[in-house]
């Protein structure tokens, strides 16, 4: 018998199936080009930083610290912007040693320039650090502890119309209010007109960068206004939310023309104070500052306000509140409308010992 044979060719595959890898290998192809070319512009971003560095900003390098410690204390700073990234620059580079110091860098500054300055190192200075709501005479105390300076010697110049501040209204020689909250490093050779210098500079940056001139214009107050309300809002203010509704309260108190009664402003207008609560004696002085007597916005600052309590003076929070009283022992108020509700609030608060 004979076996038939099949002649017939075998069948080819399809040709749409030969062409798929071909595209998949150009997909892929595709994703990592796509990829890398991403990647490495974010990482030429964080080398580079955004081309226009911030503010100066003082930055203790301490003895011993790591290149980690150092990466994540620039990026905490705003120095830097991924601390990954400069550690493996810095080893890329063969930079260090980074050394211990005092430094003046600047926000969003390039990696290259910041381990060139760390290499070249700096000397430890004297440094006095300025919290924010502190007054000009408390500023004043401790720059006068540093060696080489005193108290007086440094109200003098304060007051004295040789430093100014770009938000300063005209004929004013007062720098109260416009010196700005940070840690600034004291050389032997600053003297009170370079210190007061760079505290002004802060402040002004701080300011222009919360949009204190267009805000203001918002507001319908003047630049140095706004600074005066800030300034109110920073010594009342315990928590950060309870600023843009204490603004508030100011601002409709301000529009149906009835006293403040701020009581840090009374604090302010006394000669000497203890503690932070008021009297019925100290209700009584005679100051322009006492807004318990006078309405209105007092007539400067009664402290330096930080960017958080300028930036709640020119945007306040909605609301019809007129009154606050401490509410907890956290700092937090309740926000009242009516004095019936205040007088209620004041009643909780004085049963848990807060006033």
């Amino acid at each position: 018998m004979t076996t038939a044979v099949d002649e017939r060719p075998p069948v080819a595959p399809p040709p749409r199936r030969a062409r798929r890898v071909p595209k998949v290998l150009l997909a892929i192809a595709l994703v990592v080009l796509l990829v890398a070319g991403i990647g490495g512009a974010w990482v030429k971003r964080q080398l580079d930083g955004p081309g226009h560095p911030g503010p100066t900003v003082s930055v203790t390098i301490p003895e011993g610290a790591s290149t980690a410690g150092i990466a994540n204390l620039l990026n905490r700073e705003g120095i830097i912007g991924n601390p990954v990234v400069f550690r493996l620059y810095a080893r890329l580079k063969g930079a260090g040693p980074l050394l211990a110091g005092d430094y003046e860098l600047r926000k969003h500054d390039s990696m290259g320039h910041v381990i060139k300055v760390l290499e070249a190192g700096a000397p430890l200075h004297d440094r006095v650090t300025i919290s924010e709501g502190l007054t000009l005479e408390q500023i004043a105390d401790r720059v006068g502890r540093l060696p080489g300076h005193s108290k007086d010697g440094f109200l003098a110049v304060a007051r004295g119309g040789q430093v100014h501040s770009q938000y300063q209204p005209p004929g004013s020689t007062n720098l109260e209010g416009l010196l700005g909250p940070g840690t600034y490093f004291v050389a032997k050779e600053d003297d009170d007109v370079k210190l007061l210098t760079r505290m002004v500079g802060t402040f002004d940056t701080m300011a222009t960068a919360a949009g204190l001139q267009e805000g203001a214009a918002r507001v319908h107050l003047s630049p140095y206004e706004v600074v005066v309300l800030g300034s109110l809002i920073e010594r009342e203010a315990k928590v950060d939310e309870d600023r843009p509704l204490i603004a508030r309260v100011i601002y409709n108190r301000l529009a149906r023309d009835m006293f403040l009664q701020v009581d840090a402003s009374v604090l302010y207008a006394l000669p000497k104070h203890e503690g932070t609560r008021v009297s019925n004696r100290d209700l009584a002085v005679d100051s322009p500052y006492n807004t318990y007597r006078h309405k209105g916005l007092p007539p400067g600052p009664i402290g330096s306000p930080g960017q958080k309590a300028l930036a709640a003076a020119i945007d306040p929070a909605p609301g019809p509140w007129l009154y606050y009283v401490l509410a907890d022992a956290n700092g937090k108020h309740a926000f009242a409308v009516t004095e019936a509700e205040f007088n209620r609030l004041k009643a909780e608060a004085h049963a848990k010992g807060l006033l």
